[in-house]
């Protein structure tokens, strides 16, 4: 592989057009796809706008998915399976829970590719500052091989495992993200109806222990209904249906993911899903 490997990004939604631009400005050569090319227009003066998954892989040394869910992936994956070449190394990104990763890795492998399951940690605003978290996992033989697309994208790369640990690490992680947000939903909509106004619990936990940034955040854009999707209601919805199959498969008995999911699904429900996932405030 040449010390700039050429690199096909699939799925140019928030993260994936972010992460697009920043691959292109690390020098990088790329070609970009998305299943609705008005999506992958803009991006035409930093890189080569492909007419189909197939097209955007073949000759690429680095594919990178950044879809939905592991069915978008796995179909994405198989439209372009006729011009992936030996040797190719698949960055899979999107978030698809743990038998999704696994059947992944096995369709890596009938294709004969090298695969990294490589989910990151971040919303829009990382995304775009390349500031990502990289939970990588996979081959140590390909690491040096993906390092300039993870160091372009991300400002830290942490290597859990075999492939499938970075998915099993970031359902993890992702129930904490959820965890914060309803709990801060659910602090100002009690603080609220006690007759309060809200903001005084943000007030309160401010600078302290009790506090970090993500609650000031989130916190902030419920009460001022600022609800652009840093991280979309829906997507989060459906990794918190990861989370609980994950679970449910290893024996773990989650308390809050339950009450989670149908907080969720009730803003969702209630035509918010394409908004932020602190929308759910709107339904407490």
């Amino acid at each position: 592989m040449t010390a700039a490997p050429t690199v096909a990004l699939l799925g140019l939604g928030t993260m994936g057009a972010a992460m697009a631009r920043n691959i292109a400005a690390a020098g990088l050569p790329l070609r970009v796809w998305n299943r609705t090319t008005d999506k992958a227009e803009p991006l035409a003066d930093v890189a080569t706008v492909a007419p189909s998954a197939a097209a955007a892989v073949d000759g690429a040394d680095l594919v990178v998915t950044m879809l939905f869910d592991g069915d978008s992936v796995a179909e994405t994956i198989e439209a372009a399976r006729a011009a992936l070449r030996p040797g190719t190394i698949w960055v899979q990104t999107t978030t698809v829970g743990v038998d999704a990763a696994e059947r992944l890795g096995r369709l890596a492998a009938d294709l004969g590719v090298s695969y990294v399951d490589a989910p990151v940690l971040g919303t829009k605003k990382p995304a775009e500052d390349g500031e990502l978290v990289v939970l990588a996992s996979g081959p140590e033989s390909v690491r040096d091989a993906v390092t300039p697309v993870f160091d372009a994208i991300g400002g830290r790369t942490v290597w859990v495992g075999e492939a499938g640990a970075g998915s099993r690490l970031k359902l993890a992680a992702n129930a904490w993200v959820f965890t914060i947000v309803e709990g801060v939903a659910e602090s100002l909509a009690l603080a609220r109806d006690l007759g309060l106004d809200p903001r005084l619990f943000l007030e309160v936990v401010r600078d302290g222990a009790l506090d970090a940034p993500y609650v000031q955040l989130k916190g902030t854009a419920m009460l001022d209904d600022e609800l652009a999707p840093a991280f979309g209601l829906a997507n989060a919805l459906k990794d918190v249906e990861l989370i609980l199959a994950a679970a449910e498969g290893a024996g773990v008995d989650l308390a809050l993911m339950p009450g989670i999911r149908a907080h969720f699904a009730r803003a969702v429900d209630a035509g918010y899903g394409d908004l932020d996932l602190a929308a759910t405030y709107r339904e407490h």
